[in-house]
């Protein structure tokens, strides 16, 4: 086994079937002096599963409710040269995970952060959803609250790329219901549920389609929502003409420009462009 150089080390956790870990995170388990994990007993089970032994050390526990209290205990190992090993309960750590504060303690430190990776639910999700990948963005879990949520979904309507989030099954129902309202019912998007998992399953159509398939079912497992990006509107000129006409009349160009914009959900510098011309030939 290769010798494993000081620093904190981020390794990513199968998110369901064991045999995704990767023979890296295994020397990493076999060897680090440190092992800390969001689930202590979800890594012991796996290091047991593929006889990676523990040598007397412990695994100590770092999730969101200690994360204050073990940062410095687990700096101090770095300082002194160790190599310490963090792991997420599944899949790749910083991801909707509290390692990222203990990443960012390690880089403020100016110690190493190396990662191992591997198993991750929203790559996973992207490469069976069969929509656009070329340019995404994950958004995580929507807030739970009904005012941010609706602010977060409406700034995710204006992004130019497929969009990825986590929910829990308890909650999906009315997110689809806020997305349909929000992003369109005709918006094409896949249901990615329990990913390498026995009960794996991908419902690919529109999200009012989907509203519609999982209304009277209780899913249960991890989802990842994927949802195509916005199709492109070709601008009708005709309608761009009329509009800046009447908005001309009492505004300035540049706020004529930035209120027809927004009115036909057009870019501002499209429109901007289109006014002046206007202008110009008047």
């Amino acid at each position: 086994m290769p010798a494993i150089s000081p620093g904190l080390h981020l390794i990513a956790t199968p998110i369901g079937a064991a045999r995704d870990i990767t023979l890296r995170a295994l020397d990493l388990l076999a060897g680090c002096d440190v092992l800390a994990a969001e689930d202590t007993r979800s890594l012991r089970r796996l290091m047991e599963l593929h006889g990676v032994a523990l040598n007397g050390r412990r695994i100590l526990p770092y999730h969101d409710h200690n994360g204050a209290q073990m940062r410095p205990r687990l700096l101090e190992a770095l300082r002194g040269g160790k190599s310490v090993l963090y792991a997420s309960e599944a899949g790749t750590p910083l991801v909707s995970d509290p390692g990222f504060g203990l990443a960012r303690a390690v880089i403020d430190a100016g110690l190493p952060v190396l990662a191992a990776p591997g198993a991750s639910a929203v790559m996973a999700a992207l490469c069976v959803a069969g929509l656009p990948s070329d340019r995404f963005c994950f958004l995580g879990f929507p807030p739970a609250q009904a005012g941010a949520r609706k602010a977060m979904l409406a700034e995710a309507a204006t992004i130019p790329a497929t969009l990825l989030f986590y929910e829990s099954p308890k909650r999906i129902h009315r997110l689809l219901g806020e997305l349909c309202d929000t992003l369109g019912a005709d918006r094409q998007a896949a249901l990615c549920r329990e990913l390498t998992k026995l009960h794996e399953e991908v419902l690919r159509m529109s999200l009012g389609e989907m509203t519609l398939a999982i209304k009277d079912r209780s899913l249960k497992g991890e989802i990842v929502l994927v949802i195509d990006r916005a199709p492109d509107r070709p601008t009708d000129a005709v309608a761009l003409d009329a509009a800046l006409d009447v908005a001309l009349r009492e505004m300035s160009v540049k706020e004529a420009a930035a209120q027809v914009a927004r009115d036909l959900g057009l870019p501002r510098r499209e429109v901007y462009q289109a006014a002046l011309e206007k202008g110009k030939a008047e």
